[in-house]
């Protein structure tokens, strides 16, 4: 029972985030509903509900629904309450137009600009409404302001006061969770070109880097609209997330030049020093992670320095004894691309260095440092 019992509370501190999520969604629900019965608002569920949206995975989420939920409640308030009001609509027909000119406009912009979603719900609602409750279009459009309005404060405030979440720490994990996919990556790539893809497993990787790129990218922003708030004083993101990308865009080249096997004689020659790049740059990619998530320094590059020296001086090897020479063009080609992409690689985890140094507030760790390598040549 007790290891059940340690085993369920990894898992819930594991959702953290998840967890202070559900918990500011409730706080918000019932202090919407308290403050909008306190005030006697018509509908308390227009609360509520917005205090529900606006309470967001982050402060920083949470300030963009705020704002474009109260901006496109505003403005279909207005311009619904504009078009109840001047245009009369006592019969069923002059209802359903005015409703086409309320709605279709709206949608327009919408359409366009997808944050104001809210303006077109919000204009058929202060049309339809007064036929329910028998009062005007001009108190609705008040009545819906005002419970939106109350909604979105109490959301933000609880954003803010109860278990507060920035997008700035989440990046972190969000980082970590990239360079670990893109390690296991990584591995896979380099192990093809001895002994052939595992395509399941590679799509299933390349299409949880791409996710984890799409998330990382919107905590980004969210990240620099906390900052323009001066709600967070950490790093800049856009180096670290720009890092990421590259390394990214390494590991598609690295993919296109291991499309298939080397040829049996180069396996020979390289299998070995490719095992010793493909394990050191795996591992330094992890331990970078590791690093973003503890905010502690991360191991020196140089194991990974030495092991591509030893990698560019076989190749160097091979082609003095003349094994690249009867290659055929595509092989040849792609064979000397591997050797580009990983140097371009080796530059982007110097950077990649600097930039979790920034975040874990700490240099990289030295302990046992050896003078780092020399630089590989070219191949």
């Amino acid at each position: 029972m007790r290891a059940l019992l340690k085993r369920l509370a990894l898992m819930v501190w594991s959702r953290k985030v998840e967890l202070g999520l559900g918990v500011r969604v409730t706080v918000a629900a019932m202090s919407a509903l308290a403050t909008a019965t306190a005030l006697g608002l018509k509908l308390p569920l227009w609360a509520v509900l917005t205090s529900i949206i606006v309470t967001q995975m982050s402060v920083g989420r949470s300030l963009k629904a705020t704002r474009d939920y109260l901006v496109g409640t505003i403005g279909g308030a207005i311009y619904g309450g504009a078009v109840a009001i001047l245009i009369p609509h006592s019969g069923e027909g002059a209802l359903l137009a005015v409703l086409v000119l309320a709605v279709a406009p709206l949608a327009f912009i919408a359409a366009i600009n997808p944050s104001l979603n809210v303006a077109t719900v919000t204009a058929i609602i202060v049309l339809l409404l007064p036929l329910m409750n028998h009062g005007t279009p001009l108190e609705s459009a008040i009545d819906r302001v005002l419970e939106v309005t109350v909604g979105a404060v109490i959301g933000l405030l609880v954003s803010f006061l109860v278990l507060p979440s920035r997008a700035h720490s989440q990046i972190r994990a969000s980082a970590a969770n990239a360079l670990d996919l893109i390690a296991a990556a990584l591995g896979e790539l380099l192990a093809a070109l001895t002994r052939g893809r595992d395509n399941d497993a590679l799509h299933k990787l390349q299409d949880g880097i791409g996710a984890a790129l799409v998330n990382l990218n919107g905590l980004g922003a969210e990240a620099e609209r906390e900052r323009a708030a001066h709600l967070s004083n950490g790093p800049d993101t856009g180096p670290l997330l720009r890092t990421v990308l590259r390394l990214r865009h390494d590991l598609v080249i690295i993919g296109r030049a291991t499309v298939v096997p080397l040829p049996s004689e180069l396996q020979k020659r390289l299998a070995g020093p490719l095992a010793r790049v493909s394990e050191a740059m795996a591992a330094y990619l992890r331990a970078r992670a590791v690093a973003l998530r503890g905010g502690a320094g991360a191991p020196a590059i140089w194991p990974l320095q030495v092991a591509l020296q030893a990698y560019a001086g076989e190749v160097a090897a091979l082609r003095r004894a003349g094994l690249t020479r009867g290659l055929p063009g595509d092989v040849a080609e792609r064979f000397f691309a591997l050797g580009f992409s990983l140097e371009q690689m080796r530059l982007n985890l110097k950077d990649l260095e600097r930039c979790v140094s920034e975040w874990a507030d700490a240099a990289p760790v030295v302990k046992g440092e050896k003078p780092e390598a020399p630089e590989p040549s070219e191949n």
